[in-house]
């Protein structure tokens, strides 16, 4: 099965329509993702076919809560390689996509993927979590902030709910411990203003790999103090 297959037989699986011009920016991403990743470190996975499942269709289960669509202002925290964002943006072309990540080489690696792929209304953050969140042009004002990023819940919470607008989302993609992780993140999700509101367990098509989405609805403000300063929320956990 050639990549192209996997991209839309995998969609189809996922209840998504990846149409040809979206095959063909999923390609062109899948050889900047290759080439820039000789130079700075990107991601491990690099053979084509498990960068369009393990990258690209997980990043794109996103759509599956029926959250994310067009005009939405969705921002996604620790975006790395831009996953799941750029993704989300080449299936829903009308989002307006914030990139947000600590290393300026990779914000100019996302700029240039962008670029190339024509995606307009993207905007790119260089700088942690922490801080951008206490800016009040950043602080509760997307509909939705996503993360793929590797952290506890309790932390990702931190760092992602102060973005979101009160009856906003925030979708965090998790791995197997997800359920552990749960439990232990309930209290700090609460603290910050969200509320978890569902669980969704998906199989990656083509793969025996499972996720788990969490889906947390901001359900009133978040309190002034947080985000803790730079550095905190990883030592000191709301647990």
């Amino acid at each position: 099965m050639n990549s192209q297959d996997i991209l839309q037989l995998g969609g189809k699986e996922l209840g998504l329509d990846i149409d040809e011009k979206m095959v063909d920016k999923f390609y062109i991403y899948k050889d900047l993702l290759i080439e820039w990743n000789k130079k700075i470190n990107l991601t491990g996975i690099t053979d084509e076919k498990e960068v369009m499942i393990k990258h690209f269709l997980d990043s794109l289960t996103c759509l599956i809560t029926g959250i994310i669509r067009n005009d939405l202002k969705v921002i996604d925290v620790g975006t790395g390689a831009g996953f799941p964002g750029i993704p989300l943006k080449i299936y829903c072309e009308g989002l307006n996509l914030t990139l947000l990540d600590s290393l300026n080489k990779r914000i100019k690696y996302l700029q240039a993927v962008c670029e190339e792929l024509g995606l307009n209304r993207v905007e790119f953050l260089h700088g942690r979590a922490e801080d951008y969140a206490k800016k009040e042009e950043y602080r509760e004002k997307f509909d939705i902030a996503v993360s793929r990023a590797v952290a506890d819940l309790a932390v990702l919470s931190e760092y992602c709910l102060p973005y979101v607008k009160v009856n906003g989302y925030f979708i965090a993609q998790k791995g197997p411990k997800a359920y552990q992780e749960l439990e232990k993140g309930r209290k700090a999700v609460d603290i910050l203003g969200g509320e978890i509101i569902d669980t969704l367990n998906i199989k990656l098509p083509f793969s025996d790999i499972e996720h788990t989405l969490v889906i947390i609805k901001k359900v009133k403000q978040t309190p002034k103090k947080y985000p803790r300063k730079a550095g905190t929320p990883t030592k000191k956990p709301l647990l």
